[in-house]
């Protein structure tokens, strides 16, 4: 009885099963690569503001309190 392994509770045959999971599979890898992208494309265009700011918004978010000497 220990012998035994898990019986498989569904009525779908393995093929089907098997099919299911194979796409399943494929729809998560593909949903992490666009999630993946999503945030390097995030990251860029973050990064390009940042390059666009003027002198007076990069005074504003960091301050007048350089010190060069």
């Amino acid at each position: 009885m220990a012998k035994k392994k898990e019986e498989n509770i569904s009525n779908l045959p393995q093929d089907i099963l098997a099919k299911l999971q194979e796409t399943k599979n494929a729809l998560l890898k593909e949903e992490q690569k666009q999630a993946e992208e999503k945030q390097a494309r995030e990251l860029f265009e973050r990064k390009e503001r940042e390059k666009n700011l003027t002198f007076e918004e990069l005074l504003e978010r960091h301050g007048d309190k350089g010190n060069k000497y």
